[in-house]
């Protein structure tokens, strides 16, 4: 399993009966997990001590209930030491269906390309293009963007698109070296085929389950594959890599690492991991899964150690 083990703004003190007792920067928040399906002891201060409760209800959604929590705050993470950029900062608040507006996870993703985006530059490449679909509130973009890259940002939601303009403002990036779009991914694929445009790294994290501006269905099971293989079709030559992310439970991580043999090594060579990502918990030194991601390199990476 890849842990996103580096955080100093973010932590899991404890997992207990479908929920996690989490430090988001100075703030203790209580959210469902259908991952924790166990029952252990609530020991650690935290469970009494908490900011913020989601509390989920049986008729399906849920509500927030707040314990001096502001409306907003902001956590920094720092990228690996050959990054110049100074560390990522992200807004965060409590919103609809338990989530923060960013997923902590992710890290470890961003920890892996940025090296690679840096080891390329370092070694002459002028400009590195990078494609990132349903970007959310943009910590991948972010995250390439501070290692050197230029960022295409796409998401169909204008709002989510508005707080990942604040927090690349936030970390310093502003506009200088990202491209926003508030665009149909699928879409905006097929157009960019068409127009001949070519990226140097992709990175794709789609919903398990949503719809269109035109009401268009979207279930991850159904259509991923075949937006891998047009996706894939906008790596250019000298490319470096391709991630896809999951937070389907039906999509293991052997799944990604077929779909993405099939759709590119086939064709192109490189080659490709898959693991479960997760985040340690404090309380018990084990590591709380968070879903799985796919990795293509065009050359195989070994990035077990700090550069």
């Amino acid at each position: 399993m890849w842990a996103a083990d580096r955080w100093k703004d973010y932590e899991v003190y404890d997992t207990s009966n479908g929920e996690k007792l989490e430090r988001w920067g100075d703030y203790i928040l209580v959210r469902p997990d259908p991952q924790v399906i166990w029952n252990t002891p609530h020991e650690h201060w935290g469970w009494k001590k908490k900011n913020g409760h989601y509390h989920r209800s049986s008729k399906g959604g849920g509500e927030w209930e707040f314990f001096g929590l502001p409306q907003e705050w902001e956590i920094a993470y720092e990228l690996p030491k050959r990054t110049e950029a100074a560390p990522l900062r992200f807004h965060l608040k409590p919103f609809a269906f338990k989530h923060t507006g960013l997923f902590p996870e992710q890290a470890v993703n961003w920890d892996w390309f940025s090296r690679m985006i840096i080891e390329q530059i370092d070694l002459g490449k002028k400009e590195y293009k990078v494609l990132n679909l349903f970007a959310y509130t943009g910590g991948a973009t972010i995250a390439a963007a501070a290692a050197g890259a230029f960022v295409t940002h796409v998401d169909a939601s204008k709002g989510m698109v508005s707080w990942a303009k604040e927090n690349a403002a936030s970390s310093g990036i502003g506009d200088r070296c990202i491209r926003w779009l508030v665009d149909d991914c699928v879409k905006f694929v097929e157009r960019e085929l068409r127009r001949g445009n070519q990226y140097d790294g992709i990175i794709m994290d789609p919903p398990s389950y949503g719809r269109g501006p035109k009401g268009e269905i979207w279930k991850i099971e159904d259509a991923v594959y075949p937006l891998i293989q047009k996706t894939a079709q906008l790596l250019s030559k000298d490319a470096g890599f391709f991630l896809i992310n999951s937070y389907t439970t039906g999509l293991q991580p052997a799944v990604l690492t077929y779909m993405l043999e099939t759709a590119i090594v086939k064709n192109r060579g490189g080659f490709v991991e898959s693991s479960e990502i997760g985040l340690p918990v404090s309380v018990s030194g084990l590591i709380l899964p968070c879903g799985a991601s796919g990795r293509w390199s065009a050359q195989r990476q070994d990035f077990t150690t700090e550069p």
